[in-house]
Order: structure tokens, then C-alpha cells, then sequence
């Protein structure tokens, strides 16, 4: 009887001891461990912190940190398309980022890059068809078509003529024919509109050529008469444009007498058209024989095609629409002088990317 009883409180332990083994068991039981919260980017609060597109040739440099969040650095990439000549006007062409030299507002830069290579182009030829270019239209039209003849791949051209306002004959064309056959279609008269005529087609190339290097060749005899805007707007729609302009000026040497009022009228163009030119970055031609005129047409597609592209970063970074003065310079050890040409400046662009004078413009191209 004791041991059937004994046996009876053994197994009620043992069932007892059953049932609690799962509450011990949970009780010393542990979560699993938990992944880390992977870390949160912190992006600026404003989106107008964010700087938007820049205009062509900019490029944005982004610094990562170890452990740091990212910054992101815009800053504009400036391209200068620069000629470089000897005394004898003749192009240089062996020549390294060392052997240059660039000052923006007086301060020196670093230049980033030195590259020479023939690129497209996207040019105008504008000729003066006023009256008082008669006699000399067929030769200018000869040296138009020969610019046309040495286009190469991906060049494209168009033709505009003015008498007393600027006019389209032929648009933007990689077709030689159409080209040659708006140059032969030109006629003369009226009066001349030169500055109207080059603001006009500065803009329309600025807008509508598809390549990066852009300019205008001008065949006129300088005798601005009717334009309606001033020299001074002429140099403004070339900085904003960024056209590099060629005149090729055909003045009479009869025109050569100095006025009792101070220069003599040829004088008058010829400085009007080297300002224009010189403030560009191009160059003025002033033939005294048809004869010359095959040889600047060579120049200028030479010129055209083999410049050097200086690049820099501006160490004045604000986007605060003001004009930077530029100068380049070669760093030469040689006995021979070297000259740069290039363009005198440039805008910078506002934080909307805008160029402060565009409004101000008077004539533009469609």
C-alpha cells in the first residue's frame, strides 16, 4: 500500500516536472538579434540649394568622405578657343598646358587642360550686298564658296546678307549645294546695316548651331550707315553668344583722305571691324588685291579649325551674372614672340542659369 502511494506522488512530480520544463525554457530564452538601421543620406531641405544645369562646358566634381555624408561641388568649366601666331603671323602649333598662361579679372588661373585637334564647326557666312558693295560681290561670293568647299564632316554653314536689315537665305545646312546656290542668288542694293546684320546673325548662331564652336565669317566694306543699335550692343551680343567673328573688310583706298572732323572714313572701318574682331577672338582682313583673297579664305578655315581649347575652373565661383575679363598668355623661352587670341571675356551665369542682358537684346535670329 506504501509503495503503490509512493509511486503515485513520484509520478504526479514527474508529470508536474513535464509541465514546467517550457515556462524554464522561455524564460531563459533570448530575441535573436536585429540587423542594424542602415544610415539615412541627408539631403538639403531646400531643392533651391540644389544648383540646376549649367550651360555647356560645365561639369560638376562630387568628394565623398569616408564616414561623411556626400557634398556635391558645381562649378562652371570655362572652354577659351585660342590661336596662338609668331611674329610673322604665322600659327604655332607644338605647344603644352605649360606653355600657357590665363588671368581672369587680373587673377591667374589654373588651367586644367590643353587640347588641339580640329573640331566641327558651326559657322555663318554674312555678306554685305548694300549698294555700295556692287562691285565687289562676285569676289566675295568666290570667297564664300571656297569656305564652303573646305567644310568637313559635321561642319554645318548657313548664309544671311544684309542691305539696310539683315536677312536668312539659306539656314543651317551640312548640304554644300544648297549653300553655293543661296550664295548665288545674292544681289545688291539699299543701304548698309553691318551691326544690326552681326547682332542678328551672332544670335541666330548662338541658337541654333549644333556644335560648340561657333563663328561668323563677314564679307563688308565696313560703311556702317542705317544699324539701329551701337557699337557697344554689338560687343555685348558677342560676349553672350560666344562667336568668334572674321571680317574680311574691302576698303577703298579712295576713302583714305582724312575729314577736317578728324579720321578718314576708311580709317572708321577698318578700327570698327578690328574692334569687332578682336573682342571676339577672330581676326580682320583688309585685302588690297582680289588676288589675296583665295589665301584668307585658307586662314580662316585654318584658323578655324586648328585653335587650341583651354580649359580652367575659375577660382571666382559665384553665379552672379557679372562679366570676367580674360587674358591668355604664352610662357615662351624662345627668342620668338607669340601672340594668343581669344575671346576677351565671358558672362557668368546667374543661379538660374541665365545671362543678365538677354532681355536687352534688340534683334534676334528665328
Amino acid at each position: 500500500m506504501l509503495n503503490r502511494t509512493a509511486f503515485r506522488m513520484f509520478s504526479l512530480a514527474l508529470i508536474i516536472g513535464l509541465l514546467s520544463l517550457p515556462s524554464i525554457r522561455s524564460a531563459g530564452a533570448q530575441d535573436p538579434p536585429r540587423p542594424p538601421e542602415p544610415k539615412q543620406t541627408q539631403h538639403p531641405k531646400d531643392p533651391k540649394d540644389r544648383k540646376g544645369a549649367q550651360r555647356q562646358g560645365a561639369q560638376a566634381d562630387e568628394q565623398i568622405a569616408p564616414g561623411e555624408d556626400r557634398i556635391v561641388l558645381n562649378t562652371e568649366l570655362v572652354l577659351l578657343d585660342v590661336t596662338v601666331v609668331d611674329q610673322n603671323n604665322m600659327p604655332v602649333f607644338n605647344l603644352k598646358k605649360e606653355d600657357f598662361s590665363v588671368f581672369e579679372d587680373r587673377i591667374k588661373q589654373t588651367v586644367e587642360s590643353v587640347s588641339r585637334e580640329e573640331v566641327p564647326v558651326s559657322f555663318g557666312l554674312v555678306i554685305d550686298t548694300s549698294g555700295s558693295m556692287r562691285s565687289k560681290l562676285q569676289t566675295v561670293s568666290d570667297a564664300a564658296v571656297m569656305l564652303i568647299k573646305q567644310m568637313r564632316q559635321d561642319d554645318e554653314a548657313f548664309v544671311a546678307s544684309f542691305k539696310a536689315e539683315p536677312e536668312l537665305v539659306q539656314d543651317f545646312s551640312a548640304d554644300r549645294r544648297e549653300l553655293e546656290d543661296a550664295i548665288s542668288e545674292l544681289y545688291t542694293s539699299g543701304g548698309t546695316a553691318l551691326l544690326d546684320a552681326i547682332i542678328a546673325t551672332a544670335d541666330y548662331a548662338h541658337e541654333k548651331g549644333k556644335q560648340r564652336r561657333k563663328a561668323l565669317v563677314i564679307f563688308s566694306d565696313g560703311l556702317e550707315k542705317n544699324s539701329s543699335v551701337k557699337e557697344k550692343e554689338v560687343m555685348e551680343a558677342i560676349k553672350e553668344d560666344e562667336a568668334q567673328v572674321y571680317l574680311v573688310g574691302f576698303i577703298d583706298e579712295d576713302m583714305d583722305e582724312k575729314s577736317l572732323f578728324g579720321k578718314s572714313p576708311a580709317k572708321k572701318a577698318k578700327d570698327l571691324l578690328s574692334r569687332i574682331a578682336d573682342d571676339s577672338g577672330g581676326r580682320a582682313f583688309f585685302p588690297k588685291d582680289i588676288g589675296e583673297i583665295p589665301a584668307i579664305a585658307a586662314q580662316i578655315a585654318k584658323d578655324l579649325r586648328t585653335q587650341y581649347v583651354v580649359s580652367y575652373y575659375p577660382t571666382n565661383d559665384k553665379r552672379d551674372g557679372t562679366y570676367r575679363t580674360i587674358q591668355v598668355g604664352i610662357n615662351n623661352t624662345s627668342s620668338r614672340k607669340l601672340i594668343a587670341r581669344t575671346r576677351r571675356g565671358y558672362y557668368a551665369r546667374n543661379e538660374q542659369g541665365k545671362l543678365p542682358t538677354a532681355s536687352q537684346k534688340k534683334i534676334r535670329g528665328n
